[in-house]
Parts: structure tokens; C-alpha cells; sequence
């Protein structure tokens, strides 16, 4: 994975004294009687990686012959069942998921659709596809087909064919590349906004960084100031987010979080996403980022707005140690 030349670094780890038969009778102890200890489940299902977590799954079966995702999902509620089912569920079946219920019901959260689909590698696309079809019994394509419109519908569906060319760089075409995205830019045509988005949904990370290069040096402006000048609604805010995620995919969801929390009341759904999702492949660069930007740390300011068990949950996640007071 392209990472603009810094170290990717999670926040959960494995556990290196991991024993799943442990871990299951534990948690089968918590959800036992009137209520169910909650500390109990953070502090094991938090500090185990996903591998992990399916394992104590796989047990949790074989000993109390129920399902572990049923069992949390009927003894907790609010927003901590949120967090901890989302533990529960494979990165692809998570994304799955969440894309979902993004699109279920009344209305569609189209921030939902553009953090997971701008984001996501051509791999975790693939898998997510297959889990989704597996879990709904629907084509995801053809759920974005109904659920979305226009441009920004041409733009997910391209992004879900999962089509990019992973690792492939040809300084030769950046400046082609450059030339159909200025142009797309200036006259915005139906037919130049389908250029514009072949490039940015298709192109490798490492190529499109090239492209945002010589886009620079024949228009003397940023592609993202450009694209936010001549596009609007979802489709640009999906075209400047697969920007972000090509320069710096740790930023882009620093600056999610930061909206989130204080841009839109503390949106639960958002900032429970970021954090389950992105806690073991890339949450400390996006904690560090976060501090560097906004000069408060991740810690503080979910320490400051969420409370009780949901915050610990979240803490726990975050990792937090004397730095992030």
C-alpha cells in the first residue's frame, strides 16, 4: 500500500498471551445474569486484534453453543453495543456493513459511502463485495446504482469495480493525466467530469501523485482547489476525498474526525467507524496527524464529549497514553 513515504501504524495489536478459551469463558461470564459487565468485554475485546476476536468467536460457540455477535448484539445497546459488535465483525464484513446501513431505509448517508469507497484498497473492494453479496444477498453495484444519482453515482460505481491499478506509475502519462484533468476542470462538461473521474477512480495512488505534480505545473493551481472551485455536492466532496487519500490517507481521516466531533454534534456513527476500521492498520499516524492539525489530541477530545462505558470503549481503542492528555 502506497503510504506517501511514512510507517502505517494501528493502535491494536495482538495480544502476545492470547488464549481464546480464556477470553470466551470470560466473556460468557460477563453476558451471564442481570445486565453484563462491560469492563469485562473492553478490556478483552479491545486489546485483541481481529484474528484474535474471530477466535474467541469460534470458541465462544463451541462452548456455550450460541453465536457471539447475537449474544452482544442482545445484551448491549446505544451507541457501546455499536462499538463492540463493530469489534466483532472481519474488516471486509464491517465495511459491508456499515455500506449497508449506509443505504437502508429513508435517505442514504452518502459520508458513509465516500469514507469507505475513496479509502479502500482494490483488494479490500474485492472482499468486501464478496462478503457484502454473501451477507445481503445483494450486489453492492447495484445497491449504489439505486440508492445514488448523476456524476457522484458514476463516480462510486467506478470505484467499486475496483479497477485501480495498485502500484503501476508511468511518468510518461502524468502529464497527460494533467492535461485531461485541467481540461475537465475548465469546461465541466458531462463527458470531461467522466474523464476527470476515470483518472482519479482508476489510476494508481503513486501515478495520480505524479498527476497532481504536473496539474500544479501547467495550471499554477492545486487539484483540490481547483476541484472544489469547479465541482459541487457529493460528487466533489468524493473527488477531494480520493485527493486526500492519495496524498495522505491518515490526514484525511484526522480531518473526518475533527468534523465529526465538532463540526456535527459528536456524529456517533462516523467517529465509531473511523476508529473500529482504521484501529490496526493506520489510527496512531491518524492520531498524530490529528494533534499535529488541530493542536488537541484525539483522546482529549473524545474524552471531552463522549461519556461512561461508550467512552472508555473508545479510549480503549485509541490507545491512549501520557501523550495524548
Amino acid at each position: 500500500m502506497f503510504c506517501g513515504g511514512y510507517q502505517v501504524q494501528g493502535t491494536v495489536f495482538p495480544n502476545p498471551n492470547f488464549d481464546p478459551m480464556i477470553d470466551a469463558q470470560m466473556i460468557g461470564g460477563a453476558l451471564q445474569g442481570f445486565g453484563c459487565d462491560k469492563d469485562v468485554l473492553i478490556d478483552i475485546l479491545t486489546q485483541r486484534c481481529n484474528a484474535q476476536r474471530q477466535m474467541i468467536a469460534q470458541t465462544y460457540a463451541s462452548v456455550y453453543g450460541r453465536d457471539l455477535l447475537e449474544s452482544l448484539k442482545e445484551n448491549l445497546d446505544g451507541h457501546f453495543k455499536d462499538v463492540i459488535v463493530g469489534l466483532m465483525y472481519s474488516p471486509p464484513a464491517y465495511d459491508a456493513h456499515e455500506l449497508w446501513h449506509a443505504m437502508k431505509g429513508a435517505g442514504t448517508e452518502e459520508n458513509c459511502l465516500i469514507d469507505i469507497l475513496a479509502s479502500r484498497t482494490t483488494s479490500d473492494i474485492f472482499q468486501m463485495k464478496e462478503v457484502y453479496l454473501m451477507q445481503y444477498g445483494n450486489n453492492l453495484d447495484q445497491d449504489i446504482y439505486s440508492e445514488t444519482s448523476g456524476h457522484f453515482r458514476d463516480a462510486l460505481i467506478n470505484l467499486v469495480q475496483g479497477m485501480r491499478e495498485e502500484g503501476y506509475t508511468d511518468p510518461g502519462i502524468a502529464m497527460q493525466d494533467a492535461m485531461v484533468l485541467w481540461e475537465a476542470c475548465q469546461r465541466r462538461t458531462g463527458e470531461h467530469k467522466n474523464m476527470l473521474q476515470m483518472i482519479l477512480c482508476n489510476k494508481s495512488h503513486q501515478q495520480l501523485f505524479m498527476d497532481f505534480e504536473q496539474f500544479q505545473n501547467i495550471s499554477g493551481q492545486d487539484i483540490a482547489t481547483a476541484i472544489a472551485e469547479c465541482f459541487d455536492g457529493y460528487f466533489q466532496e468524493l473527488l477531494l476525498a480520493i485527493v486526500s487519500c492519495v496524498r495522505d490517507k491518515p490526514s484525511y481521516f484526522a480531518y473526518r474526525l475533527h468534523c465529526a466531533i465538532h463540526d456535527f454534534g459528536f456524529h456517533n456513527k462516523t467517529i465509531i467507524r473511523i476508529l473500529v476500521a482504521r484501529s490496526e492498520i493506520d489510527l496512531m499516524n491518524i492520531k498524530q496527524r490529528y494533534k499535529e492539525r488541530y493542536g488537541k489530541s484525539l483522546f482529549h477530545d473524545i474524552k471531552r464529549f463522549a461519556s461512561g462505558h461508550y467512552e472508555k470503549a473508545l479510549l480503549a481503542i485509541c490507545c491512549g497514553d501520557a501523550e495524548d492528555y
